[in-house]
């Protein structure tokens, strides 16, 4: 399951690095992969500071972090 959480990883980091900013749904949707996976994945990305999130009307922002 590791390995899997840190392929979707490497699929959200390349999404987020072509498309900026973008909500979490939109994100789970660009990447086509279970939402528990990228909610697990996405949460991986933050504790590594790879991310940034911000909870806005129900759902969440994500984008990466630069520098």
């Amino acid at each position: 399951m590791i390995t899997e959480i840190g392929i979707v990883a490497g699929e959200i980091w390349h999404y987020l690095d072509s498309h900026g900013e973008v909500s979490f749904s939109q994100l789970v949707s660009g990447i086509g992969q279970p939402r528990d996976l990228a909610l697990m994945s996405v949460g991986w990305l933050a504790r590594e500071g790879h991310v940034i999130l911000r909870q806005e009307r129900g759902d969440y922002r994500v984008w990466l972090r630069k520098g």
